[in-house]
């Protein structure tokens, strides 16, 4: 087993790709499991509120999404409140370093979120290393990006690299950023599974928010385009007061797949 996983770190990240979780079949599965098993778990732990829904309205694919990243449960979180009609041709960047070392994990990220494997060093974002996730948004598909690199250690922010920017100008598709608060206090860095807040004698949720910005036109300018995304992951959260916020609403894959007219907000 010890030499599998040696293999597999020598791989470029493109050989790690597996394709047959992008299949129908899979998708089918994954929103199924999405709305039945993750859903529940995240109501459990977490009360959570998204704004800027609205302009998403007029976005259709492919587009280049970028968050923050403070936990590991920000990618369901995001996914949950994705209006179906983007989620469902979704695919996730994940750290090949990190999920793409052991065979099992690698399956399970790719299956259950949908994702693809991305280089971390050097930006990742040489045209090399990218070749299947060019492919994939020449495709249609859209793509999940945490241009921090990794989840942050303070609850701070990181640096925000250039590589969704330098995406977007190579494909002409707009980048909507997002950002995410309240996982880390629910699921910290080195925590294998969520926990809710203790109290005298009961537990209640954490309160998470998504906030999503309007979309950003492609730049060959990717450092302002950076400078722009470090702006909005550290602007002041008012967005709560924001006509259009839903509570829990907007985060719910029941809701968003079993609505008529699926494909709208």
């Amino acid at each position: 087993m010890k030499s599998r996983g040696v293999d597999m770190r020598k791989k470029a990240a493109s050989q790690l790709d597996i394709p047959v979780a992008r299949s129908s079949l899979a998708r089918l599965w994954r929103e199924l499991f999405l709305g039945l098993i993750l859903e529940p778990a995240l109501d459990f732990y977490t009360n959570r509120r998204s704004t800027g829904r609205e302009d998403l309205a007029g976005v259709k694919g492919p587009v280049i999404l970028v968050a923050n990243h403070r936990s590991h449960i920000d990618t369901p979180v995001i996914l949950a409140a994705l209006p179906r009609r983007l989620r469902r041709r979704t695919v996730v960047g994940a750290a090949a370093d990190y999920f793409y070392k052991n065979k099992l994990v690698a399956l399970l990220v790719s299956f259950i979120f949908n994702a693809v494997p991305l280089e971390r060093k050097g930006g990742g974002m040489d045209k090399n290393a990218t070749d299947h996730v060019d492919k994939l948004l020449d495709k249609g598909w859209s793509l999940l990006l945490y241009p921090e690199g990794t989840r942050s250690r303070t609850g701070g922010p990181g640096r925000v690299r250039r590589g969704a920017a330098v995406l977007a100008e190579r494909h002409n598709i707009p980048i909507v950023p997002i950002r995410v608060s309240g996982t880390r206090a629910a699921m910290p860095p080195g925590r294998f599974w969520p926990k809710r807040i203790q109290g005298l004698l009961f537990s209640r949720r954490h309160n998470v928010e998504i906030s999503f910005g309007k979309p950003i036109a492609p730049s060959e300018d990717p450092g302002a385009i950076a400078e722009s995304l470090a702006r909005f992951f550290t602007s002041s959260e008012n967005d709560s007061s924001k006509n259009g916020a839903s509570k829990n609403g907007g985060g719910r894959f029941a809701r968003v797949r079993l609505r008529s007219g699926a494909g709208r907000k």
